[in-house]
Formats: C-alpha cells, structure tokens, sequence
C-alpha cells in the first residue's frame, strides 16, 4: 500500500481541482483556466488511474460517462412524491393564491421565494453520505425511471458534494435543459449533416436522458438547476426557510438559480412578474413563467398538499408572445397528401427569444377570415413551442396597393389540378405524381414515428429525390448498391453514408403498423395503423379485406374503409406493397399478449392537450398495453378523456357528454393496477 501513496496524493489532489473547476465553470459561472488546461488536467488524471487502476473510484470526474449502452431503465419509487404545480395566468389569480395562503395560515404573513421555470425535464437527485447514489426521472410522481448514469454525465451535477455538513440521505428535484447556444450549434450541425434539426430544446432534452447511451448526454452539454427537495434526512436544524437551503445546497456545489429572489408579500411577487417577463429574453434557457413558493417550511408543513398538487406553491405562466410586423408575401406549401398551406413572408421580428421570418396562415378559409393583403400590420404569436401564426390583421394601416391574397389556380409545384376538399377547408393539388407531394411523403415516410430512419432529414430527403436516386419510397432500400452515388451528394461522407444504411437495414424490420402509419394512406394515422395491423396480423391479409371486414374492426369506419380498401386495390399500393416485400421488410404485426382483467380493458380513451410525464405516443401505448383502446376523437362511446394542459375543444365536448375526464395522475393510477 506505500507504493501507492504517491500516486494515491496525486490522483486525490487532481480530482479536486477539477471538481474545483467543475463548480467554478457550471455553477458560479466564473471559469479561471481555458478548456485546454481543464481538458490537460482531466488527461493527466485519467493516465494515472488507468496506470493504477486500483485507486478508480465511482465519484472521480473520469467516471461520468460510461462507454457502454444501458440495457433498460430500472424503476425507481420515490421517497417523496414529485408532484404537479398548479398554474395561474393573471395578476388576480396570484393574488387569490396569496390569499387562499393567508387564510390557511390564520391570518399569519407569508413570504415566497419566486424562481424562473425552467422548460426542461423534471428529475430527483439522491446523495447518500455525500455521494450521488441516483438520479430519476419524475414518471408519474411516485415512479420513475432510473436514469442514473447519463445525468452522471451531466457536468454541472456534482458526483460528490463539497465542503461537508451535509445530511446523510438528501434528494433534490431539480431541471436538466439543454442551454440554447449548445442547443442551436447542434441543430445547425444537423442542418449541415442534412438531418432533421431537433424541433425544441425540452424534447431534445427527454429524448437523450431516455437514451441508452450515456455518451450522448456528455456530448450534448445538457445542464441542471436546483429547484426543490425531496426526502432530507436528517433535515439540518438551520433549514426554518427555502431560501436557507437553497444556499447550503449551493455551498455543497449543487447548482441553483441566480435568477431566484425572496420576496416579502404579493406586492413584490407582482413587480418581480412584471419585471422578469422582459428579464427572462435574454437568457440561455427556455422558460414560460415563475414558479411562485411559500419560503418558510413550517408554514409549507401547516399548508400540506393536495392529490396533485402542493398548496403552497403556484407557477405563473405568461401570456403567449405576440409581436407586430408587416407580410412581404405568401408561399404555398404542398404537402405529402397534396395539401396547399399559405405560409407569411414576414419582415423579421423577434418573438420569443427568435428571429421570426415566416408564419402559417393554416388554410384559405383563415386567409378569408383575417382578410389578408400583401404589405398587411400583422400581430404575429408563438405560444410555448408552437409555429409562429398571424392571428390579427391591422386593416386601418393597409396600404393602397395591398393585394389581397388568393388560393392558387394549379399547383404551385407541379402545375397541376388543385380541388377543395369536399366539405372540408384544405385546397389539394390533385396530381399523385407531384414532386412535392413525395418530398414530403419520403420525409414522413422516414420520420421518427414511422420508418425512424436517423440521418433522412429535410435536405438529404430533397437531395435523394433531386438526384434521381430515390423516386418511390422503396427505392431507399436500394441505396446501398448505390453508394458510391449516394457519396456524390453534398454533405454525404463516409461516416454519414454508412449510418443511413444502417438506418435504413433496420427499418425492414419495423411492424406493419409502423408501415402502414408511414404510406400516407388517407385517414390512417399511429392509432388506425395499429388497429388494423392488430387485427389482420400481415400486410397480404389487410389487402384482401373488403370494406365490410374492415368495418368490423372498432374504430373503423365507412369513409376509412373505403380509403384503406382504395389504396390497397389500386395500381399504386399493389405496386408500392410488392416492392416493399421484395426490399426485405416484414410487414407483419406481432401478436401482443391481451389482459383479461383492468380497468381499461376494453375501455375507449381519448387522450388530449399538452402532457407533463410522458410523449402522448407513450400514453398511448401504455393504454393498449393494458387492454385499453386509444381514438382520436370524443364521441358516447368513449369511456375516459385523459386531459393534460389546454385540453380544447376535446375537454369540452366530453363534459357535455358527460365522459369521465382523467387527470394524468388518475390514469397513472390506472395503469398500476
């Protein structure tokens, strides 16, 4: 043990200066040595341990990020429930929270503790002894998934706390975001690679926690801030308010919110709203409003919860942005089913933390309603994540030589036959074999909830089709013997060519409902690929149905019937189908195993609005596991209507029918039975 006493000085003595670093950099946000000395003293250190591999601990920096995939996420019960925040909108209902508070309180005077909320993902640290034993996600609030080892690899989460005092069990709940510089340098990269750019930083951010692959994490420069406690133990005697333990965690090299501010009453509460809305626009991060908080805890334990939610704490989520701006023209967009959308030229303005150039119009009928000119004021508004839209036309500013806009008489793309849908609002261009159309049909085809594809992005997609090498959707399973064509393409090296055709060998193995959800066949989505691959089992008997059999599966109706039984028995779906079973794919349907027993088996469920635990495929998907049947609509037939935030029209119409609405957590429950 001598011999490695030097070594052992060495490497302890490394360590903690990188941890110093490591704080300094993702914490205090005050580096003091270039990345090329931290990236030496990370070197040195990793040489030492693999020199003396005996003295690796699991809290050394070289540990973050494990080379090898996670097989599966483990779950993981949390000691505390993560709960839900309830959300208010105006000045009033901040001030009936505050005095809702004042009443439970008996009078008594409260302070609160008003943070940024962060858009990113909810996750619970675990630190035993100082150490970081686990980090989860927050799932339904009372299970989550163990994603231990890619937030390991997040650098502003420290494997072992600072300085000491620290209790012997503590759990932060906390966000990990993806800070907007990384974030828009990698969707640029994207771009150049010719892949389809990530659509927002929160998605982004879920999607590579999930990820098996831990790497990903540490290359991605995921962050995470402090923003609340979970199971303490024991609770230090000092810790009588928030704000108190927010600075010891600071002190231990958790990271908090700089932008946090304790506020004496509701006024202050108030001015720091008003104040922060113009404040939180220059920030690296996402965020949509403040999280509003009682600051003394004993006052918190008097006030208690509800079932969702904490009693003492309320998140204010600002209106959606809104900016004017003047139209410089309107584009036609044709999509995969031939679909004509007006899309604003706008004079560039910023909104939301964006340069803002163009906007959708929807369709002709909204073109009509808002009355639109060429040179039109517009308000233009982009809520959350949402593309920006023009809701609002200045008609008292319109200029004299303004032209009011007008559908298309033939295709913008092809120049051919355009018609309107029969009773419906959308202009089509009706010519199968236009150019556009299959841009955009192939893009889909090869799109994350389809084919899942990786590297087929918007402009590889168009460069496939301008170059002539892919002209049906099958011909992508022909690329490999044209590689050495496929490596002429702009942006296509080696390394991305061979990715795609390994993307592309996969996807042959993908189900029939994966297929038929990427043919574009009309009327059939996610939730109708499925039904029907469910019951017919492979693609040769669905092609053999007529539409009275196709009828008799629940959830099919005529006008479905009839668009299924047309795609399959003509010229192009025969041929479409032939050509894909001689590319290899299996276009069969694996039997699941169905649940005698639940209480959603055999039940109907529409799941509608914006969801906090899980992507709506995965909701979806965890309903048909457990017997459920999942439709896009509400009718009397519908058993349950799972409503997350902004609900619609869905909300309302089920209230009406009197179908029993679930909250996210009340279907949690559900699926644990």
């Amino acid at each position: 043990m001598a011999a490695d006493r030097e070594p052992a000085a060495q490497i302890e003595r490394l360590r903690e200066e990188i941890r110093r670093h490591d704080h300094l950099y993702y914490v205090e946000h005050a580096p003091q040595i270039s990345d090329e000395h931290y990236d030496r003293l990370l070197r040195e250190l990793s040489d030492l341990e693999a020199a003396h591999p005996q003295l690796i601990t699991p809290d050394s920096p070289t540990q973050r990020v494990s080379e090898r995939a996670t097989a599966g996420f483990a779950h993981v019960t949390h000691a505390l429930p993560m709960m839900s925040i309830d959300n208010t909108y105006s000045a009033g209902e901040v001030r009936e929270f505050d005095a809702r508070v004042r009443k439970a309180l008996e009078g008594a005077a409260a302070s609160y503790y008003v943070d940024p909320k962060v858009d990113g993902v909810a996750v619970s640290l675990r630190f035993e002894n100082g150490r970081l034993v686990q980090g989860a996600t927050r799932g339904d609030g009372e299970t989550g998934d163990d994603i231990t080892r890619n937030l390991r690899a997040i650098r502003s989460i420290p494997l072992r706390l600072r300085e000491s005092g620290w209790p012997a069990v503590l759990e932060v709940r906390g966000e990990v975001y993806w800070p907007r510089p990384r974030f828009d340098a990698f969707t640029q990269a994207q771009r150049e690679r010719g892949e389809e750019p990530f659509k927002n930083p929160r998605n982004a951010t879920a999607g590579t926690l999930k990820n098996l692959d831990p790497r990903l994490a540490a290359e991605r420069g995921l962050a995470f801030v402090t923003h609340g406690l979970g199971q303490v133990d024991p609770a230090p005697p000092e810790w009588r308010s928030y704000s108190t333990a927010l600075e010891s965690l600071r002190r231990w090299g958790l990271p908090v919110s700089r932008h946090g501010r304790l506020c004496p009453d509701v006024d202050a509460v108030l001015q720091f709203i008003e104040r922060w809305d113009a404040e939180r626009r220059t920030l690296p991060f996402d965020t949509d409003g403040v999280v509003i908080k009682i600051d003394d805890l004993e006052q918190r334990s008097r006030l208690g919860v509800t079932s969702r939610a904490p009693r003492w704490c309320i998140a204010f989520k600002y209106a959606a942005e809104q900016a004017e701006t003047r139209v410089l023209g309107v584009d036609f967009q044709v999509g995969k089913l031939g679909t004509i959308t007006p899309v604003a030229n706008l004079e560039p303005v910023l909104l939301a933390g964006t340069t803002v150039k163009r906007a959708s119009l929807h369709n002709f009928d909204q073109v009509r309603r808002l009355d639109l000119h060429v040179g039109d004021r517009v308000t233009v508004e982009k809520a959350g994540e949402i593309i920006p839209q023009v809701v609002a036309v200045d008609a008292a500013a319109r200029p004299p030589e303004a032209a009011a806009v007008q559908p298309p008489a033939a295709c913008p793309a092809c120049g051919g036959e355009v018609a309107q849908d029969e009773g419906g609002v959308y202009l089509r261009c009706v010519n199968s074999a236009c150019p556009a159309q299959f841009v955009e049909r192939l893009r889909f085809f090869c799109g994350r909830d389809q084919m899942d594809i990786e590297g087929a992005g918007e402009v590889l997609v168009e460069q496939l089709v301008r170059s002539g090498l892919v002209r049906h959707v099958a011909d992508l399973y022909a690329l490999r013997e044209r590689r050495e064509e496929l490596l002429k393409l702009e942006r296509i090296g080696e390394r991305s060519a061979d990715s795609l055709l390994a993307s592309i060998d996969d996807s042959r193995t993908r189900p029939l409902s994966r297929v038929l959800a990427a043919l574009n066949i009309r009327h059939v989505g996610a939730t109708t690929a499925e039904l029907l691959a469910e019951r017919f089992g492979d693609a040769e008997a669905l092609a053999q149905a007529d539409e009275s059999a196709l009828q008799q599966v629940e959830g099919i109706g005529p006008e479905v019937a009839a668009s299924v039984r047309s795609w399959f028995s003509s010229p192009a779906g025969i041929d479409t189908l032939a050509r894909l079973r001689a590319a290899g794919l299996a276009l069969t349907q694996p039997r699941r195993g169905r649940r005698e027993s639940g209480p959603l088996v055999g039940r109907t469920v529409v799941v509608t609005g914006t969801l906090q635990r899980r992507s709506r495929a995965e909701v979806e998907a965890a309903i048909k596991e457990h017997g459920g049947k999942v439709s896009g609509s509400v009718s009397r037939k519908t058993d349950f209507l799972v409503a997350g935030a902004e609900a619609g029209s869905k909300l309302t119409k089920a209230q009406e029918l009197g179908v029993r609405v679930l909250t996210e957590e009340e279907l949690e429950q559900m699926l644990a039975r």
